[in-house]
């Protein structure tokens, strides 16, 4: 057991790549990606979704990185593969919440695609944080507004 939570807990140590390749200073780790997006999702979950899944997928949807990393849609990995490799890991991590990971991912329900889109979110305020520093962040928010567009979340990243 204690192995098992030292190994989950590997999350705070791991930076988010897309921060650093972009020359983000002391970037927030993958763990305080899970945190912000759970904290959003407090705030903005809407009547009648089940907010325990919700903040459960928050916290869990990126535990497969302690094993493969943080890939990035600028990685040669994607899609299927990226897929089949995150899945893979979080049997080996984690095989209690593959169910969760996999309604998630696959965007199976309700609150996987309102966690889909906090994940956006998450990542659109993040960077507005950053560019506060002087740093140009715009792909990032670009990102995040083509991800959240349609969605009442979508005027706080303007």
């Amino acid at each position: 057991m204690r192995e098992e939570l030292l190994t989950l807990l590997k999350l705070k140590q791991l930076a988010r790549t897309g921060w650093v390749r972009a020359g983000v200073e002391n970037p927030e780790s993958v763990a305080d990606h899970s945190w912000g997006m759970a904290i959003l999702a407090l705030r903005l979950c809407p009547q009648g979704l089940d907010l325990c899944k919700v903040l459960s997928m928050c916290i869990m949807h990126d535990v497969a990185e302690i094993l493969v990393g943080d890939l990035t849609p600028h990685d040669e990995i994607k899609g299927k593969e990226k897929h089949d490799l995150e899945r893979a890991a979080m049997n080996k991590i984690a095989p209690q919440w593959i169910d969760l990971f996999d309604e998630y991912e696959g965007g199976e329900s309700p609150e996987a695609r309102f966690v889909k889109t906090i994940d956006k979110l998450d990542m659109g305020l993040q960077a507005i944080t950053y560019q506060s520093t002087g740093l140009v962040l715009d792909e990032f928010i670009t990102s995040a507004q083509a991800h959240t567009n349609g969605t009442e979340f979508a005027s706080l990243l303007d």
